[in-house]
């Protein structure tokens, strides 16, 4: 009973701080849409807030990781699943900071892009949320999250198509190319929160 009840607590440790981390990613790519839609620095603090926020909850984690010997998850997992999500925030802060510095307004393409990836985001955090109790509703989100990925990946091929149709001037290339690596970014996101899902899904075999 008492490796049983200790087990119990490492589990709850982990999960409670990998479903910290996911809401605070989540909250953070709220916070990036809305930045897609009234660009400001209300909205790109929160972006930066909720980084450095989600940043310090994997500092936490991994020291606890780091000072535990038995974990109800794999370590590799447990680590693995909270670098993806991190990723997912750095590359929200990126775009907003690169979108700063470049000038670069939002539009159609970014704003799709952005909701898109919120819906992720969410998905995640649900499947974090459902891991310990429900693990079939677990990778349900897993595969959610990842068909939005896919769908963050045909708005992107579609924008650099139209941001690559009939380049005018120099100017108009210099604006193709700050584009290019906005919408690169969030394109990056989409693709950790795919490993992310991954990870759950693995998880959720493991498990059953």
């Amino acid at each position: 009973m008492g490796i049983k009840n200790l087990f119990k607590r490492k589990e709850d440790k982990f999960l409670k701080l990998l479903i910290k981390q996911a809401e605070a990613t989540l909250q953070g790519m709220q916070a990036l849409e809305k930045f897609m839609t009234e660009k400001g620095g209300e909205n790109a603090d929160e972006v930066n807030k909720k980084e450095k926020e989600a940043d310090e909850i994997r500092r936490i984690l991994i020291d606890e990781l780091l000072k535990t010997f038995v974990t109800p998850i794999d370590r590799e997992d447990i680590y693995a699943l909270s670098r993806a999500i991190d990723d997912v925030i750095d590359y929200a802060f990126s775009t907003v900071d690169e979108m700063s510095i470049l000038d670069v307004e939002p539009n159609n393409y970014l704003q799709e892009m952005a909701t898109l990836l919120k819906m992720a985001a969410n998905e995640i955090h649900l499947g974090v949320m459902r891991l310990e109790k429900n693990p079939g509703v677990a990778s349900t989100h897993a595969y959610r999250a990842k068909s939005l990925e896919n769908k963050v990946e045909k708005v992107y091929r579609e924008a650099i198509s139209d941001l690559f149709h009939g380049p005018k001037d120099v100017e108009h290339i210099v604006e193709m190319l700050k584009l290019r690596e906005v919408y690169r970014h969030l394109s990056n996101a989409a693709d950790r929160g795919d490993e992310a899902a991954n990870i759950i899904a693995d998880i959720v075999v493991k498990m059953t």
